[in-house]
Order: C-alpha cells, then sequence, then structure tokens
C-alpha cells in the first residue's frame, strides 16, 4: 500500500541533487561570480593574466557556475527613460531623397528650367524651386514616379513619398503610412543597437524596453552611474567619410548649400569645410577594434561591408592626391591625403586617444550608430549599498517567513511537519536552482515572490497531512491512512496550484519589470513546491515507515 518504486525514489532522489548542485553556486555568490566573468573574457579573447587566472581558480570547473542575476534594486546600477527624436531621421530620409530628385529632374531641363534646392524649408520636407513654373505639373509626375510602396502591414498599398507643387515650387515629404513605418523601424533598431552596446560593455542582465511610440527603458545593474550609461549609449557614433573642400576659419563662415563646416577633434582652432553628402556611413562598418597605430599610439580600426568597401575603393581611386576627411560625431578626427587606391575595405583612425578611449569608440562603432538622437527623461543611480540593503532586508524575511512556517508545522504536526521542513529546504534550493539554469533575474518582487512561496509550499503539506488524519479515525492501519491521504488530497492540490500558476502566467504576460520578477519566481515555486509536497516529502515518510514499522502514528 505504501510503496514507491525504485526508479521513483531514484528519481527523485536525482532531481533534489541535480537541485542542489545546480543551486550551490548561490552560496559562494562572489566567487562564482569572477569565475564566470574570467570565463566570460577569455571567450571574448583575452590573455589568461594572473588575475584571470586568479578569477578561474576561485570555482572548480566541474561544478555547476551559473548563479541567479541580481536585478537593479538588488545590485544598484543606472536607470535611464530615453526619448528617441524621430524627426531626425524624417529630416535623414528626406535629406537621401535630394539627389534621386536632382537625377530625375536633370533630364527635363529644357521643361523645368533650373532646379534649386530650398534650404530654408522644414526639416522633414524636401523643396525644390524650378525656373520655368509652366513645367509645374511635369516634374511633378516624374517625382512622383519615385515613390515605393511601404513594406509594412499596416502600410500595404501606400507609398512612401507625397509629392505636390504650387507656383514654382515642388514639395516633397514622406507620407504618414511611411511615418509610421519609419518610426516602428526606428525604435526596433535603436532598441537593437543599445543592446548590442551594453552587451559590449560586459554588463548583465540589462532590461531594455520600448514604452510608448518613442520612448526606451534601460535599466542595467552594476554600471557605476547614470551619467556613464549615458555615455555608453547616448553617443550617436556617426562615421562618415567626406571630401575636403577647403579650410573655415569658424563655424560660422558661409558656404555652398551643398557644404558643411565641420570642427578638428584635436585642433580646436581648425575647421574643414566639406561635401555635405558623405561617400561611406558607419551603416556600411562591419567590425572596428582598439589597435596601436605605427608609432604605438591607441588606434581605433575599421571594416567595410563589400558595398562600403566598393564605394570607398572607387572613390578614393579617382581623388588620389585629394584629401578626405574622417568624420566621428561632427568633428573631423583625421583629414589625410589619398595617396592610393584603398580597394581592401578596411582603416585605420588615429588621433589623440588614450587606450579607454580607443576602446571605448570600438564599442561605439562596433554596435552600430544610432538611427537617431536621444533625450533623457529620467535618469536614477541605485547605489550598491541600496541594493545591499534590499538583500539584506529580503534574506530577513525570508528567514522569518521560513521559521514561522517550520515552528507551526512542527507544532501541529511533529514527526511529519518536519518532514514539511525538509522538503521546504529542498524547495527553496529548487527555485534557485531553476533560476540559474534559465539565467533568470532576482528583482525585490521576486524576493517576495519566494517569500510567498514559502507560505505556499506546505499548503499542500498540510491538506495531505490532514486528509491522513481524516483516514486515521476510520481505523484504518497507519499504511493505508498515509497512501489514501495522498491518493485523496492530490486533486485538491492541483486544483489549487493550478489556478495560482494561470495567474502567475497572467502576471507575467501582461506585466513588466518588477511584475514580471513576481511572477517568474511565484511560478517557479509553484512548480517545485508541488513537487516537493507530492514527492519529496512522500518519499521522506516512505523511508521512514519502513525503517520503524509503526503500528500506531500521530498526525
Amino acid at each position: 500500500m505504501l510503496e514507491l518504486s525504485l526508479w521513483k525514489r531514484l528519481t527523485i532522489l536525482l532531481v533534489c541533487l541535480a537541485g542542489l548542485a545546480v543551486a550551490l553556486p548561490n552560496v559562494f555568490y562572489t566567487r562564482a561570480e569572477r569565475y564566470n566573468d574570467a570565463v566570460t573574457a577569455i571567450e571574448r579573447g583575452a590573455a589568461t593574466t594572473p588575475e584571470i587566472q586568479a578569477d578561474l581558480d576561485q570555482w572548480p570547473d566541474f561544478l555547476p557556475s551559473a548563479v541567479v542575476n541580481l536585478g537593479l534594486d538588488l545590485r544598484g546600477g543606472a536607470h535611464l527613460l530615453a526619448e528617441v527624436q524621430l524627426e531626425d531621421v524624417y529630416a535623414s530620409r528626406i535629406d537621401g531623397y535630394w539627389p534621386e530628385v536632382r537625377d530625375a529632374l536633370r533630364p527635363l531641363r529644357d521643361q523645368v528650367g533650373g532646379v534649386q534646392r530650398d534650404r530654408t524649408a522644414p526639416a522633414d520636407e524636401l523643396r525644390v524651386r524650378i525656373s520655368n513654373p509652366d513645367g509645374l505639373q511635369v516634374a511633378v509626375d516624374a517625382l512622383r514616379d519615385l515613390a515605393q510602396p511601404i513594406v509594412s502591414l499596416t502600410g500595404v498599398g501606400q507609398n512612401d513619398i507625397e509629392v505636390s507643387g504650387a507656383g514654382d515650387t515642388i514639395t516633397v515629404r514622406l507620407s504618414e503610412a511611411e511615418r509610421t513605418a519609419t518610426d516602428d523601424r526606428t525604435m526596433a533598431q535603436s532598441l537593437e543597437i543599445i543592446r548590442r552596446r551594453v552587451d559590449e560593455a560586459g554588463t548583465r542582465e540589462p532590461t531594455i524596453q520600448r514604452q510608448g511610440t518613442d520612448r526606451i527603458l534601460i535599466q542595467v545593474p552594476g554600471i557605476g552611474s547614470a551619467q556613464e550609461l549615458k555615455q555608453l549609449i547616448g553617443t550617436t557614433a556617426k562615421l562618415t567619410f567626406h571630401p575636403v573642400r577647403g579650410n573655415a576659419t569658424s563655424l560660422d563662415q558661409r558656404v555652398d548649400s551643398d557644404q558643411i563646416v565641420v570642427p578638428a577633434l584635436d585642433d580646436p582652432g581648425q575647421f574643414y569645410i566639406l561635401e555635405r553628402d558623405a561617400v561611406v556611413t558607419g551603416d556600411d562598418l562591419v567590425d572596428s577594434q582598439p589597435a596601436f597605430d605605427q608609432n604605438g599610439r591607441p588606434a581605433v580600426t575599421f571594416r567595410f561591408n563589400p558595398s562600403g568597401a566598393r564605394a570607398f575603393g572607387v572613390y578614393t581611386a579617382e581623388n588620389v592626391g585629394s584629401l578626405f576627411a574622417v568624420v566621428l560625431d561632427n568633428e573631423v578626427v583625421t583629414a589625410p591625403q589619398i595617396r592610393e587606391a584603398i580597394t581592401g575595405g578596411s582603416g585605420q583612425i588615429t588621433g589623440n586617444f588614450t587606450v579607454e578611449e580607443a576602446n571605448r569608440q570600438a564599442i561605439l562603432l562596433r554596435a552600430g550608430a544610432l538611427p537617431a538622437g536621444m533625450t533623457f527623461l529620467e535618469e536614477r543611480t541605485v547605489g550598491p549599498e541600496l541594493g545591499q540593503d534590499s538583500i539584506d532586508a529580503g534574506k530577513v524575511a525570508s528567514l522569518v517567513a521560513m521559521a514561522a512556517v517550520v515552528v507551526f508545522m512542527i507544532a501541529s504536526y511533529g514527526l511529519f511537519g518536519t518532514f514539511a521542513t525538509i522538503a521546504l529546504g529542498i524547495n527553496i534550493a529548487l527555485i534557485f536552482g531553476v533560476l540559474s539554469m534559465i539565467g533568470g533575474t532576482l528583482t525585490l518582487p521576486g524576493i517576495a515572490g519566494i517569500v510567498l512561496t514559502i507560505g505556499m509550499a506546505v499548503d499542500a503539506n498540510v491538506l495531505v497531512f490532514e486528509r491522513i488524519r481524516e483516514e486515521l479515525k476510520t481505523a484504518r492501519g497507519p499504511a493505508r491512512a498515509i497512501a489514501l491521504g495522498y491518493e485523496r488530497a492530490l486533486s485538491a492540490i492541483v486544483d489549487a496550484n493550478i489556478t495560482t500558476f494561470i495567474i502567475a502566467v497572467i502576471l507575467f504576460t501582461l506585466g513588466s519589470g518588477p511584475v514580471r520578477g513576481f511572477a517568474v519566481t511565484l511560478g517557479i515555486g509553484i512548480l517545485t513546491s508541488v513537487f516537493t509536497a507530492i514527492f519529496v516529502t512522500r518519499l521522506l515518510i516512505v523511508l521512514w515507515f519502513e525503517r520503524r514499522r509503526p503500528k500506531q502514528i500521530e498526525v
């Protein structure tokens, strides 16, 4: 009657041992974390220095080393709420249409006359003036042929641009459907680039989420300050290559409409006159790494994709002897002379860099350029001391909850209550083991979920033990009473926990941030508590019963 087959016993035992082994690194959190950081550094190509080797020696290689990631409220870190300047993308898109518009109207000069761009137009509009107003309709029809269908679910059947004309002026603007599609693409690109930049910096378990139409929430545990995070992600790191047309005396110097004045990075009094249109941009960049130039000074190397390499190669081949400027974030890093065609698609940026600056610039370039600027609406730094206070408070709450549950169970159910408390300890270890395996992040609400699970974990045992008491009143033997107690309480246990698990799933699906952290620990805790209550506690009772063979039991 009260039996568990050998394979069931071994399975329960192996699951418990595996859970304890996986949860073990969390007991030695600092040592396991240093070991993991050293392994990650080596995987990224770092040399095995004495410091890295010392970190590797912190933890045995044959043991699991994954630990539960600590969230922003526990580890400390930085919180930013950024607003993406989508209007910058509209302006950039419109600027990109000007060469196409000019080329489309060139064959129609005999009908439209001269063509000139109106630089006083709003940034999100392209206005073109023609010298012969009689050819306005011809020009409008020609430019409408430039329109392309929108590739999006919401923009099916619509074009990307709208062309209108009045008098001697043609206006080109993005359609509303294209603006919506552009917004979605820009936000998706910004999220990906920010995530790549943060990951490149070696941070742990960042939270990067879109909020609303134009805002991004960024939370990075373990980083020093919000200012450090802003420096990492707030720079556009836009790399462009422009032909040099001369020198200027100031930024305010008047130049042609197709030219711009850009200051030099290393020389405050130096200004360059560059062509407005870039030969190659950072969008064609494949890789960038910190390096050293021929003089041993820190530098940044870069490599283009095939299309960028071709464009760069063609330009350098046609302009041998001319100057070209490498512009990084609207500053001329260097303006060397083209001595020969650069056909390999790779080059090097030298300047007055430190090793740290070269590494940071390489990270930014490698991650890509943000498609639009960002305004930081909210910034907050959570100190590690506050995080440690939260951890300590969570520990106290967990210990108090566990102590109260243990006292109650032993006082109410005696030896069976002791079995339940042993299973409770295994249950908590299994929770941390599962969180470690899935790479979960523990937050303060997550700790609340664990504390709640501690109380809920014994609910199933209470149902079983009360059912065993009922069966003992019918004068059945203890073995039969225990077997029936587990059998008849099973449906109530499953039903109660399924309903709670459904709530956890809903919270995880519809919630975000702290709510999800709570839902994860609650859901995992429900699964592990059912396992320990039904199988672990029963195994302990079976082993005790087989050893003692009592004629009577008290529950």
